[in-house]
């Protein structure tokens, strides 16, 4: 069983990220983000390739599976649009199905 990150990203300025985030989101196997296209903006700004994952409310229970196997695999970070993942976004059913397992 992997680790699975909860990673704060920018709300604003690309820059108002944490070496530890960048690290965590090179070097894991999987990125579920809640928009691929604005967490795409971030990785690129970066250089960071690592796949990635849409995980949001209109396709969350589609996406928690495959999600959950892959963290049965690796590491696996889970990011939003901007600041934390927390209860008010998809990210917490993830957070809690990774918990259970």
């Amino acid at each position: 069983m992997g680790t699975l990150y909860v990673v704060a990203t920018p709300i604003g300025n690309l820059e108002d990220i944490t070496l530890r985030a960048l690290r965590v989101l090179r070097e894991v196997a999987l990125i579920a983000a809640e928009d691929t296209r604005h967490t795409g903006r971030l990785l690129t700004h970066y250089g960071i390739s690592t796949p990635q994952t849409s995980y949001h409310d209109h396709n969350k229970r589609l996406k928690l599976e495959p999600i959950l196997e892959a963290l049965a695999q690796g590491d696996v970070a889970l990011v939003c649009d901007a600041g934390t993942p927390g209860l008010s976004d998809p990210g917490y059913r993830l957070v809690r199905e990774g918990e259970e397992d």
